[in-house]
């Protein structure tokens, strides 16, 4: 009886290879952690990062990001090791992206693109899939141009141009008309959402903030007891979810936001700032902050660059500072360092193995039962 053969139908995941520079102003340090959060986009995409590739330039390169050399250095690899896409750490110009493609013929992406690929597959609600939307479509416009030329090169442009030239113009008009399609379509959902926040009532509102991926869902879970969706992957939360939490008959609106990012350019920023409208129009803010990674610091600057853009740097915010289990170094020394100090008041806790939950839930309810005493005196409830 002859052997049956078994092939596998399985989706594989796509290879990358991820490409960075190193300025002036920078240092090897700091690029190689970039790129470590770029690897880890690419994992949180479903990707596989093969190799990396840095340069030292005085500037990036107009034409191609990259040297020349540095170029033909990642060609060569790109083709023996039959690599699927190329992406670079900082967002590429409409002509860098068209030369770059030209030079390797493989899928270019830069950290934009890949974010908002990241985004588009974690949109649940109306609000965030029109807001994926309009940012890819803001992003794809300038970008129109290459991939039509991309196509007459497939055709062999002879007795393209014309009509190329027309599609594109064309293409533009309906990017154009579909931009303030959704521009207009999130300004109904905000409208409608701002009822939404009217309607709650007299409860003081708290917002989890924090760079991506520092537990600021798990920690949701554990004081609301409700199960929103977190796991280990960058922008796990791109939804925000509201839920209301009574604490010693206390009840307050606690609500989670999408995680912050290092190098997030700006008009991804524009984009989502109806979602952080929670972060806005709360009384008390929750900075979570991963303690156990190296780049900690880092990360709360990211975050208060992106609170100050919002115009919630100035609220009342109690630090988090989560994973002690996972810390490296001495927790005494740190409760007594500058950096604790200055972003008092502040909870040292882990989520995931519950230290010092009990210590969190009564500065919690310290600040918002003094919170809502002052807002409401003449208030009937008893705390």
């Amino acid at each position: 009886m002859a052997k049956q053969k078994i092939f596998d139908t399985a989706i594989q995941p796509e290879t990358a290879v991820l490409v960075g520079i190193i300025l002036p102003d920078s240092s090897e340090e700091k690029e190689r952690e970039y790129l470590e959060e770029l690897a880890f986009l690419v994992d949180t995409a479903g990707g596989i990062v093969k190799e990396v590739f840095t340069q030292k330039l005085n500037h990036p390169d107009r034409a191609t990001f990259v040297g020349t050399g540095k170029l033909d250095e990642i060609k060569a690899y790109v083709k023996a090791e039959e690599i699927d896409i190329v992406v670079f750490d900082d967002e590429l110009s409409p002509s860098q992206l068209r030369n770059i493609e030209r030079e390797l013929n493989v899928k270019i992406l830069d950290r934009s693109n890949l974010i908002l690929d990241i985004f588009a597959r974690r949109a649940k609600s109306a609000q965030a899939k029109t807001q994926v939307e309009l940012a890819q479509l803001q992003y794809l416009l300038p970008r129109l141009t290459r991939m039509w030329t991309h196509l007459e090169r497939q055709r062999g442009g002879i007795g393209m141009r014309g009509p190329g030239e027309s599609q594109i113009e064309s293409d533009r008009r309906m990017i154009l008309n579909k931009i303030a399609l959704l521009k207009e379509r999130l300004k109904s959902i905000d409208r409608q959402a701002e009822t939404q926040r009217k309607n709650r009532g007299q409860l003081i509102r708290v917002a989890l903030v924090g760079y991506t991926n520092v537990g600021k869902s798990t920690i949701m879970n554990l004081i609301s007891k409700s199960d929103v969706f977190a796991e280990n992957k960058l922008f796990a939360t791109l939804d925000t979810t509201v839920r209301k939490v009574v604490i010693d008959n206390l009840p307050f609106l606690l609500s989670d936001t999408v995680g912050f990012i290092r190098k997030l350019p700006h008009h991804l920023v524009e984009c989502f700032k109806s979602t952080l409208d929670e972060v806005r129009e709360a009384d008390v803010l929750l900075h979570v902050v991963d303690i156990s990674h190296p780049s900690f610091e880092d990360h709360i600057r990211a975050v208060n660059e992106t609170l100050k853009e919002l115009g919630a740097l100035d609220k009342p915010t109690i630090t988090v500072f989560n994973k002690i289990d996972a810390y490296p170094g001495e927790m005494e020394d740190f409760r007594n360092s500058w950096m604790a100090k200055h972003n008092s008041p502040a909870v040292f806790i882990s989520a995931t193995d519950k230290i010092n939950v009990e210590e969190f839930r009564k500065l919690l309810y310290d600040t918002v039962v003094n919170m809502h005493t002052e807002r409401y005196p003449y208030d009937n409830l008893l705390y």
